[in-house]
């Protein structure tokens, strides 16, 4: 455990530390005064109400719309079944920038919905909302459907057999026993929602703002570091807390998973009702994740002289102005960033989820919840205070190119952790004391025993790890080099200038790093081990 120790203390609390101290640190003297003066601002109350606001009506809206998604891939076979599900998870391994780029094409300025109704992003906040859904539809689908799957349906059938409707026999026997994986999957949809950034950055405009999206405002372009510390700190309350709770629903759902049995329930639909929300499943999804990805891809197509690869073809040229190299060296320098970074989180991640594997008690599980902070914590501010913190001896790294996967590699720690931790807990431990009293040392037990048994468990989370790396932008957006930009960090510079071409590049490169992330999901999902954990 040392090394992932070692790993979150330099790289994750000593930058988040440094920037709050340095914002509220001021002359010598702890201004705490200033954090009620901050809150007392009428629109920083409006970004937190805002902030609020859309995660819970993000959360809702997620929940009802994938909810049948998850009864359908937990109980229903079909054809294609295993390609749908790849297709559904596409969207949360994409960067959020892309995801905000597709509903920018969908319903923005010049948008298919402009185009068709004339209904334009700036009129309304629906656009954020179902961009969250479409980002986050995936979460509860493989959450609650993982743990719909091992419901033994003979449960609900004896309720049927004693007189009960489907109705009721859904309500008091299916949905307890769900509770808790529909609590956990709404808890980690309000998390990402909550702290929001490059879709409400893309999509708000001056209108809408996060406090993530305000953190970035604050320090980037205000140069205000005592209100962007003041932000942060609420942020870091209030992930903390949801990370509390989610903490205590996941240890209620294993729990509950010890009382049913883990049995194959999948059926071919039976009934006009099944076959009714097959149907609906699939035309939600052809609406709500295809058509927006078929746009990007449109738009990216649709050259000035029509239909073609003109936008592809000027990504090879710096003389937009936007870069000082040419855009399309922003896909090899993500592809090396998210390598080094993938390394980096499985061998840190692989070694924090033997260590919880092997120990039990408090301080191992706030160390759990630890290794999930850096997805709720302000990835803005990790990245500036990597900038403030990491530029003297011994961690002179500030003109380094490792920089950036390191903050990648702190996104994609959480992914191997919650990838591999189940497989490992179900790896019998006998089997490694048998090792053990014949003489095979630690190394060789895990060489031995464990990793056969993990070895493709090992490959998904190399494989999350690479996707949401390869996705990074909040830190990223800090540090990325000008001559060194990564593929979100350069959509979103295309996106910020004005001209017909730079959008049209912006198409492309989100177009290019949507089909690399969609790639990895397809081979993630032949390689999938276990289709009944729930995890990612």
């Amino acid at each position: 455990m040392a090394l992932p120790v070692a790993f979150f203390a330099v790289f994750f609390a000593y930058p988040v530390t440094a920037i709050v101290a340095r914002g509220l640190h001021v002359d010598g003297v702890w201004r705490f005064g200033r954090i009620t003066e901050v809150l007392g601002q009428s629109d920083i109350r409006h970004v937190l109400w805002f902030t609020t606001w859309q995660a819970l009506a993000s959360t809702a809206l997620t929940l009802l719309i994938a909810l049948p998604g998850a009864y359908v891939f937990a109980r229903l076979d079909f054809p294609g079944k295993q390609v749908l599900r790849a297709v559904v998870t596409v969207p949360f391994v994409l960067p959020t920038v892309v995801v905000g780029t597709a509903f920018l094409a969908l319903i923005g300025r010049g948008g298919l919905f402009d185009e068709l109704w004339g209904v334009r992003l700036d009129t309304t906040v629906w656009a954020i909302l179902l961009a969250h859904v479409f980002f986050n539809y995936a979460v509860v689908v493989r959450t609650v459907g993982g743990l719909w799957s091992q419901l033994d349906p003979r449960q609900e059938e004896a309720a049927r057999m004693l007189g009960a409707s489907r109705l009721t026999a859904w309500r008091t026997v299916t949905l307890p026993a769900l509770g808790p994986a529909v609590a956990a999957a709404a808890l980690m949809v309000f998390l990402f929602t909550f702290t929001s950034f490059g879709v409400v950055q893309i999509l708000g405009g001056p209108a809408y703002s996060t406090l993530e999206v305000e953190i970035y405002r604050q320090t980037a372009q205000l140069l205000d570091l005592p209100t962007a510390a003041v932000l942060t700190l609420v942020q870091f309350a209030a992930v903390g807390l949801i990370l509390a709770v989610h903490a205590w629903t996941v240890r209620r759902r294993e729990s509950a998973l010890k009382l049913v049995d883990a049995v194959g329930v999948a059926r071919r639909p039976r009934g006009a009702g099944q076959w009714t929300l097959l149907g609906l499943v699939m035309a939600t999804v052809a609406v709500l994740i295809l058509l927006p990805l078929g746009v990007l891809v449109q738009r990216s197509l649709a050259g000035p002289d029509g239909v073609g690869l003109a936008y592809y073809r000027e990504l090879t040229s710096a003389d937009g102005g936007a870069f000082l190299v040419p855009p399309i060296e922003a896909i090899g320098n993500s592809l090396r960033y998210a390598l080094v970074a993938t390394v980096i989180a499985v061998v840190i991640g692989g070694l924090a989820a033997a260590a919880l594997t092997r120990r039990a008690g408090r301080l191992v599980r706030g160390f759990d919840a630890l290794l999930m902070l850096p997805l709720g914590v302000s990835a803005v501010t990790v990245g500036f205070g990597f900038l403030i913190t990491l530029d003297e001896p011994p961690l002179d790294l500030r003109a380094t190119w490792m920089l950036v996967p390191l903050a990648q590699a702190l996104v994609g720690v959480p992914f191997v952790v919650r990838t591999m931790l189940p497989v490992l807990r179900a790896v019998d431990g006998r089997l490694r004391e048998a090792a053990a009293v014949l003489g095979a040392s630690p190394l060789r037990v895990w060489r031995e025993v464990d990793l056969p048994m993990v070895r493709r468990a090992l490959l998904i989370a190399a494989g999350f790890a690479f996707a949401v790396s390869l996705g990074e932008f909040g830190a990223t957006v800090f540090i990325a080099r000008p001559d060194n930009p990564t593929l979100p960090v350069a959509v979103a510079r295309l996106l910020g200038r004005a001209g017909d071409l730079n959008y049209g590049q912006a198409m492309a490169l989100s177009t290019i790093l949507m089909v690399v992330c969609a790639v990895s999901l397809l081979l993630l999902e032949r390689l999938r081990a276990d289709r009944t954990t729930g995890e990612f």
